[in-house]
């Protein structure tokens, strides 16, 4: 399928948000963060069996808070949860957040993939980078945006190849934009056997992940599960926006469908050993019509969106350049490596 005319195929074709990302090659990990130009309503839906996450309780369709400011996603394990305070910190200087009186608290929930193991030299010392580092991408977030080894996919990695950022959009019939950012880090394959095939084939816009299709033949070793690491040491990170004005509930839901789009592209999937969470964002440009066809087409679409970004985030990785370092798809059907 061709892709849409005047979209960049990235979750900011979606008015209202930017997208930035610092990352230290070095070090192998990185930050990446969705800044809001205003509040935002969110929720999240949660399937992976080893989650680390901050401040999402509060995306409950029953409390408090109904927008939140940025969302942090980082490499780094617990340890990448402090980038949600350098976020917080840049967001602080722009006078953004939640109003107490004469007090403003940026919301910003996060959520972290684990990538400790990745060969790169995690010896930050007293502090981890992850706060800085998120301070810097929230400064230089923009619409437009480097997909692959970058920001929190740098040291991303799948069972047998290198992960990474990626992100994919479309409209739907009635002029809704959809769009999604992943960070693929995850205990399954993207690929089927040993590739270059992606599982996420069928929802291909263009060659946006090669063109390859299915294979003529599926490997007899195809649907054979095989995963990476143990529990804890994985995970896909994904947030789904749109521009369609959406509930809480609403959002809650466009989040649980949106997880059919980790289905679609990772084999297997929301196992003990991932912390798969999917964040749905509404930016409220639109209103949505009638609500349950439109919020059923809204998610379908989501879910197709979801599914090519986390094959394009692995087709665009580039490996990193220490010895037992992830090969990416490049490296292995054509490529280059970084270096740090």
């Amino acid at each position: 399928m061709r892709a849409e005319h005047n979209l960049r195929n990235l979750i900011t074709d979606v008015p209202g948000l930017k997208i930035g990302q610092a990352e230290d090659l070095r070090l192998g990990s990185g930050v990446t963060v969705v800044v809001f130009d205003g509040p935002a309503v969110a929720s999240i839906d949660v399937r992976g069996g080893g989650p680390g996450t901050r401040e999402t309780a509060l995306l409950d369709p029953a409390q408090t808070v109904e927008g939140i400011d940025a969302i942090a996603l980082s490499g780094g394990s617990a340890f990448g949860l402090d980038a949600a305070s350098g976020l917080q910190a840049w967001l602080r200087e722009q006078n953004r957040g939640f109003a107490v009186r004469s007090a403003r608290v940026p919301i910003v929930p996060a959520a972290i993939l684990f990538d400790l193991l990745n060969g790169g030299d995690k010896d930050w010392g007293r502090f981890p980078p992850y706060r800085e580092l998120a301070y810097t991408a929230a400064a230089t977030a923009d619409v437009d945006f480097a997909l692959g080894s970058v920001g929190a996919g740098t040291g991303a990695t799948t069972v047998n190849c290198k992960g990474g950022v990626g992100s994919a959009s479309a409209r739907s019939a009635k002029g809704f934009l959809v769009g999604a950012l992943a960070i693929t880090n995850a205990a399954g394959s993207v690929l089927i056997g040993n590739g270059p095939w992606f599982w996420a084939a069928p929802y291909e816009r263009g060659d946006e992940f090669g063109g390859r299709g299915f294979p003529a033949v599926f490997p007899t070793t195809a649907f054979e599960p095989r995963t990476k690491g143990n529990p804890g040491e994985n995970t896909a990170l994904v947030v789904v926006a749109t521009d369609a004005i959406l509930t809480k509930a609403q959002a809650k839901r466009l989040a649980v469908m949106a997880q059919s789009g980790l289905s679609r592209a990772i084999y297997p999937v929301h196992t003990p050993l991932d912390g798969d969470v999917v964040f749905a964002v509404s930016t409220g440009r639109r209103v949505l019509g009638e609500p349950l066809p439109a919020l059923t087409e809204l998610g379908t679409l989501a879910a197709n969106v979801v599914a090519r970004a986390i094959a394009r985030g692995v087709f665009e990785a580039a490996s990193l350049s220490w010895p037992g370092a992830a090969v990416s798809w490049k490296d292995r059907f054509g490529g280059e490596k970084l270096t740090r």
